[in-house]
């Protein structure tokens, strides 16, 4: 579901439903992938994670992609579909309000050991998708052994 002005809503609106996801872009020409929480505040994805791997620096300036999804969510056993949801856009170093930060809840007390010291991207989604998979109520979702 591509969008070039507003992110779709239903995909704003599944992102309100978890609060983390990954981020993805590179750095010094690497690819990689981090764990971010995420709010959804007016059509934008805010972002904060640890600042002390230097991810947002990378970031800055930089398109980045983001998914989020519910795989991991007992959702397919309560007749609910899974879904992701992925966009690309660009990313920059924002410092929210109280009021913003607020919305993030409380921070995670250590990042690989160290204390967690945040870092906050803002993200205008320019190209959103999002993806599904229904269950009819007679299968079960079994974990393989």
């Amino acid at each position: 579901m591509p969008s070039d002005e507003t992110p779709a809503p239903q995909a704003m609106e599944l992102l309100r439903r978890v609060p983390y996801g990954r981020l993805a872009t590179s750095m010094r020409a690497l690819p990689f992938l981090a764990v971010a929480r995420h709010v959804v505040c007016d059509g934008r994805i805010l972002l904060r994670m640890h600042s002390g791997f230097g991810y947002h620096e990378a970031c800055d300036g930089s398109v980045v992609a983001y998914g989020a999804d519910n795989y991991n969510a007992d959702a397919s056993g309560e007749g609910e579909d899974l879904w992701s949801v992925q966009f690309t856009g660009p990313a920059e170093i924002v410092h929210p309000c109280p009021e913003q930060q607020e919305l993030f809840g409380s921070a995670p007390a250590r990042a690989n050991g160290e204390p967690f010291a945040p870092a906050y991207l803002r993200v205008d989604p320019h190209f959103v998708t999002e993806h599904t998979l229904g269950f009819d109520a007679s299968q079960l979702v079994r974990h393989a052994a």
